[in-house]
């Protein structure tokens, strides 16, 4: 079977790198004063070489660790930012020319960035997105009559955006985002901030959206609840570089060092330190975490030589997964 085009893929990524020239000196006024008449530069690649595609409907995981380049690789595939070198698309469309049929067709959520008016009531600003996006009137009034049912709107539409609270906000805001009905979606943290509820209600709804409509979703979010929850793929960015693309499942397999070994013991105290590092303990349980390659073994001694009711080995968190993976990364 032949590859896919670029023309059949919701995104393409190819070498795509963003170096940033910026100025650099020592502390202290001589140096300031030296500044002015030679400047030093420094290169920072924020974005280095990175490839992947994204097939249409496919809803991926954009991890990686504040800096790692995560929202300069999302500004570059929306076309805020103009790539340094390679090539990139999207929905067949080169971001940085900014079309006016790409701009229709995507959509770019930050948290905690504002995009509505602040002293009047979000169904205003939604009648300007109307205008802007030339939507049809009948159309219009029936995504928003989606948006809605799905994110639970109820009265918010009519009060001023100021009067709203952070997880209200974010839900009108999304709404915003979403009234032209993009097929490709950039999400950057759009939990940000939210307590638990209302990231539910997000993650819900944005599963909801991309079985509704087949939407292409690319999420960055530090809350690994809303990856589990969403997300099939992921890939995993760090200085710039991509360091994994896959399912979760696979980056378990590939960076965990560590396995979890669950015991449910009979009462009395028993030392536990042998088999492996003693985490978590309490009355009758205990939590090992075992270097993966001795789980067998540990486990076989811990049948054996133990009094044990009970006894379950687990994969380790995704994110103790991943904290290892930049633990890693940024040693010598």
């Amino acid at each position: 079977m032949n590859p896919p085009s670029q023309l059949d893929l919701a995104v393409h990524v190819d070498g795509l790198t963003k170096v940033y020239r910026v100025p650099e000196r020592e502390p202290g006024l001589r140096a300031a004063l030296r500044s002015l008449v030679r400047r030093k530069m420094r290169e920072v690649r924020a974005v280095d070489g990175i490839r992947f595609d994204i097939a249409p409907g496919e809803v991926i995981g954009f991890l990686g660790p504040n800096g790692a380049g995560k929202t300069t690789t999302l500004k570059m595939l929306s076309g805020l930012l103009y790539p340094t070198a390679g090539v990139v698309t999207v929905l067949g469309h080169v971001p940085s020319r900014r079309e006016r049929d790409f701009l229709r067709r995507i959509t770019l959520v930050m948290g905690q960035r504002n995009q509505l008016a602040w002293d009047i009531p979000a169904g205003d600003s939604f009648e300007l997105n109307l205008v802007i996006y030339e939507i049809e009137p009948a159309q219009f009034r029936e995504t928003l009559a989606d948006m809605v049912e799905l994110l639970e709107l109820g009265d918010l539409l009519t009060k001023p955006v100021r009067n709203l609270s952070l997880g209200e906000r974010m839900k009108v805001e999304i709404c915003a985002s979403l009234l032209h009905r993009p097929p490709v979606l950039f999400l950057d943290e759009p939990t940000l901030g939210l307590d638990v509820t209302a990231q539910r209600r997000i993650r819900e709804f944005l599963a909801e959206y991309n079985q509704r409509y087949g939407s292409t979703i690319l999420l960055t979010s530090h809350y690994m609840a809303d990856v589990q929850a969403l997300c099939r793929r992921v890939i995993v960015i760090h200085h710039g570089k991509i360091l994994y693309d896959g399912d979760l499942t696979g980056l378990v397999a590939r960076f965990s060092t560590h396995k979890k070994i669950v015991l449910k013991l009979e009462a009395g105290e028993v030392d536990l330190t042998a088999y492996g590092e003693v985490v978590e303990r309490g009355p009758g349980m205990a939590v090992l975490l075992v270097p993966k390659q001795e789980t067998s073994r540990a486990t076989a001694r811990l049948l054996s030589e133990i009094n044990v009711i009970d006894l379950t080995v687990e994969d380790p968190p995704i994110e103790q997964v991943i904290e290892e993976v930049f633990a890693q990364k940024e040693g010598p």
